[in-house]
């Protein structure tokens, strides 16, 4: 791997650290921070924390044109967002179980979990601060109650925090992988094995900073299992449960192993999207955790929905 993130700064909001190693040396730093970064950060950003000395190299502040050296030290300290009004709205939320502590709903395809940049409405935390109220804080005012989060075009159960005691247990739960999480899919091709483990590890798409890829080049350890469920010929259903949440993590495992998600518009095949769904056909179906405060083992679990239903049915009839 080219670059180790520093352990245990995963889950610090704020600081981010990286140490170059050799096949990093002459790298411009502003290109560097940007493809290593998570979040959809533009370049533009980074140049701008850079600037306003957000970002050292050696403990010391540089140029965005800087280029790297073999041991070099980065850190990036980000900024707090700024202060927000979030409008709560009042969209329907399909909720599963709910109480002081914490929320579960049953998301949607096509609705955008929290607000970003440009785009402050039509979101799930929108919803979330109508419906509740009391939202946690720890992820800031952006993602208030946000433990964990779903693509915009994939369906299926979700938890949101409703303090900070409860977000604080349920993200130690996703980061020690004892959230039981498991999704179905539909995927192209007759899937070779009954069952198995994609452990390959995921970054940055060097070619298109926007997606993922399995990469050991700025990447993080990512496991999947698998289980199939039902083959129609060129396509298959399948049960997938995930041991880490790496950011597409099923759409860019299912793609390394040669079986992209049926209708997955940025990670499958072209004939994608001709299919009779809107986005991946990948649903969260199963979700279980234990209670924050009463230390229950809860788990819930969605069905199908219908387009998702209607995929099926036609595969299987053709």
């Amino acid at each position: 791997m080219a670059v180790s993130e520093q352990e245990g700064l995963d889950n610090m909001d704020n600081l981010k650290e990286w140490i170059a190693e050799t096949e990093d040396s002459g790298e411009r730093i502003d290109k560097f921070i940007t493809e290593s970064l998570d979040e959809d950060i533009s370049r533009t950003q980074v140049q701008q924390w850079i600037k306003e000395g957000q970002i050292t190299v050696n403990g010391a502040s540089v140029k965005a044109n800087y280029k790297l050296i073999e041991g070099d030290r980065l850190a990036l300290t980000i900024p707090e967002p700024e202060e927000l009004n979030l409008t709560p709205e009042a969209i329907p939320l399909e909720v599963v179980y709910e109480d002081s502590d914490l929320i579960v709903v049953n998301k949607p395809r096509g609705l955008v979990v929290h607000p970003a940049p440009g785009h402050y409405s039509g979101t799930l935390v929108n919803a979330l601060l109508h419906h509740c109220k009391d939202l946690s804080g720890i992820n800031g005012v952006m993602r208030p109650g946000i433990v964990h989060r779903i693509d915009k075009d994939t369906s299926g159960l979700l938890m949101a925090a409703k303090n900070d005691l409860a977000h604080t247990s349920l993200a130690e739960q996703l980061k020690l992988h004892t959230v039981n999480r498991k999704y179905i899919a539909v995927v192209h091709g007759n899937v070779a094995h009954e069952h198995g483990t994609i452990d390959a590890p995921i970054g940055r798409d060097p070619h298109d900073r926007k997606l993922y890829t399995v990469t050991e080049r700025n990447s993080k350890h990512a496991v999947t299992h698998f289980v199939v469920l039902e083959r129609y010929g060129d396509y298959t259903l399948m049960e997938l449960k995930l041991e880490t949440g790496r950011t597409h993590q099923i759409r860019v495992h299912m793609k390394f192993i040669g079986h992209p998600l049926a209708g997955d518009p940025a990670y499958g095949p072209s004939r994608s999207k001709s299919m009779t769904i809107e986005g991946q056909a990948l649903h969260a179906a199963v979700l279980g955790f234990k209670h924050p405060r009463t230390g229950e083992q809860l788990q819930f679990e969605a069905p199908l929905p219908e387009d998702m239903l209607h995929l099926t049915h036609v595969l299987k009839n053709r």
